[in-house]
């Protein structure tokens, strides 16, 4: 018998998806490109932390 799930990652990907989407449908290509760097260093700046806060452990 099957359990059902609490949480579905096929979901979760789709709506964020459809968010950023939103997002980038009322920018200029100039305004995407410079979300897509913002996102980009806001995830390398975390990238950095979780790094920094393993070595530590």
């Amino acid at each position: 018998m099957k359990s059902e799930k609490s949480f579905d990652c096929v979901e979760m990907k789709r709506k964020g998806a459809e968010v950023v989407q939103a997002r980038l449908a009322k920018m200029t290509r100039e305004e995407q490109l410079a979300y897509w760097r913002e996102r980009g260093r806001e995830l390398a700046e975390l990238r950095e932390r979780v790094i920094a806060r393993k070595k530590a452990s």
